[in-house]
């Protein structure tokens, strides 16, 4: 089991290493929780990339995954999309996906919303760390996914990295199994 767990985290560590920009019908941003009405800074960063992409032409369309925290009467997603109206993002080019609060789920329901509106393919858009396991998760939801992790990351001293990389890891190995039940 070490031993699986440590292949995983080469595995992961060394795909949080690839870039893959490209044009895309959308990009899907992965929510990250929010904090006293404000995306969290983790999910900050995420968003402010899909700005960047948009404006660099990549994407039209920035699907926002996230539903409501407990006790919250404003999904993550509603959240994230005045965050992204205040940088300039057009209304009509942002859909929400409001049921989620796992990342199988934030792809599940975001690949709905592709179907809804013709959307073919995606860049997803994620901490470098958990892109190889939202990429699976995508492609295993049918979804023509690309990496396009955060540039920057808020995980930035060796032990927030590490312990990141070993939940990670778990997560990952975790997923391998629940994928063969299913």
């Amino acid at each position: 089991m070490f031993t699986i767990l440590l292949v995983n985290m080469l595995s992961i560590y060394t795909f949080s290493q690839e870039q893959d920009v490209r044009n895309a019908d959308c990009a899907i941003v992965l929510g990250a929780g929010v904090k006293n009405g404000a995306p969290s800074p983790v999910f900050q960063e995420r968003l402010n990339h899909s700005v960047y992409l948009y404006q660099k032409g990549y994407i039209g369309i920035i699907i926002l995954t996230g539903g409501y925290s407990t006790g919250s009467h404003v999904s993550d997603a509603q959240i994230a999309k005045r965050y992204l109206l205040s940088k300039g993002i057009p209304e009509m080019n942002i859909f929400l996906e409001e049921k989620s609060t796992v990342t199988r789920e934030n792809l599940r329901y975001a690949k709905d919303l592709m179907n809804l509106h013709q959307l073919h393919n995606a860049l997803i858009i994620s901490d470098p760390l958990h892109m190889k396991r939202a990429i699976l998760i995508a492609k295993d939801n049918g979804i023509k996914a690309w990496s396009s992790p955060t540039l920057t990351s808020l995980y930035k001293s060796q032990y927030a990295r590490f312990s990141f990389l070993v939940r990670e890891a778990i997560y990952y190995s975790g997923y391998l199994i629940l994928r063969l039940f299913h």
